[in-house]
């Protein structure tokens, strides 16, 4: 198979790839055959061979939000990598694989406002559009304007921001199987001094509030949207005003009211930093991840009646 590959993809085909090596929460077996994608058509042309050769695959780019099995993945694994943009005036093109922070600096050095919240962030243009990233009040969702993507039947074509479906780290591509190849971004003049400071600010903040001494996957669940039925499962706690006015439950916030803060299954634990962070504080695998999540969402489910749902994917090895 692995020459099949090479001649129909690429010589740069690799076997048994540590998938741990591409993620940042650094767990992941190996990946029975692994390819970088520089292109859109190399992603075109990966995604076309393996479902010529009805080969399992997975796409991925920064790794930032992705827990990935013990076992690794039996099939092809194809991170994409394609890293070009382009800024005019106000408008940025930019290519899936672009980092993210990356992203931000630049813009920031044009004066251009919108993308301050997401000074720190990990991760990929790609990966953020297709979760939605957010943070500090915004999201990504605010700046697109187009998409370029391929669909299930590997043809190219342009979205709006209409069709993406943006919602609370959600969107249409965490349903689909569309694959985003570009984004183009809407941004707006700013002051460059005040946009550094702003960036600034938020990166301290980051800093004094995340565990980033460890490997993560950031915020593994979704905060809970604060609603009549929400209010009613926690009427006998007190709640902080601030988490009503916002709109939602901090999971956290729920964690720590279950005494979870701390809580460590081998090399997998609760941050005590922040309680919706699990860190890799030394060797860790996947399924003692799982079992801390597992746990959380029991936890929760039986105290308050609230059913948490993941933000972090979850990469099974087929």
């Amino acid at each position: 198979m692995i020459e099949i590959l090479k001649e129909k993809i690429s010589s740069d085909i690799l076997e048994n790839e540590l998938l741990a090596n591409h993620c940042t929460f650094r767990i992941g077996g190996p990946a029975k055959y692994f390819f970088v994608a520089k292109s859109g058509e190399e992603i075109k042309r990966a995604v076309e061979v393996a479902k010529e050769l009805d080969l399992p695959f997975f796409i991925f780019s920064g790794g930032s939000n992705i827990l990935f099995a013990d076992q690794g993945f039996n099939g092809l694994v194809i991170k994409i990598q394609n890293a070009n943009y382009e800024i005019q005036d106000t408008k940025i093109i930019t290519e899936a694989g672009v980092a993210l922070g990356r992203l931000v600096e630049a813009v920031a050095d044009r004066g251009l406002t919108g993308l301050e919240w997401a000074a720190g962030i990990p991760g990929t243009i790609g990966g953020a559009v297709r979760g939605n990233a957010g943070a500090y009040g915004h999201d990504i969702g605010e700046s697109v304007e187009t998409a370029r993507i391929m669909n299930h039947e590997l043809r190219i074509m342009n979205i709006g921001k209409n069709e993406c479906k943006f919602r609370y780290r959600d969107s249409i591509f965490k349903q689909s199987k569309d694959i985003i190849l570009e984004v183009v971004l809407i941004l707006e003049e700013g002051d460059k001094e005040k946009i550094k400071d702003e960036m600034k600010k938020i990166l301290k903040a980051r800093n004094e509030k995340l565990p980033l001494d460890f490997p993560s996957a950031g915020s593994v669940f979704k905060n809970v949207k604060v609603t009549d039925e929400i209010l009613e499962k926690l009427k006998n706690c007190e709640i902080p005003s601030k988490f009503i006015e916002l709109g939602k439950i901090p999971v956290a916030w729920l964690v720590e009211q279950c005494n979870l803060k701390g809580k460590q299954t081998g090399g997998a634990k609760i941050s005590e930093k922040h309680a919706n962070f699990i860190v890799n504080i030394g060797k860790a695998t996947a399924k003692e991840v799982a079992e801390l999540i597992e746990l959380v969402k029991a936890e929760i489910s039986q105290k308050f009646g609230v059913k948490l749902e993941e933000e972090i994917e979850l990469v099974l090895g087929q």
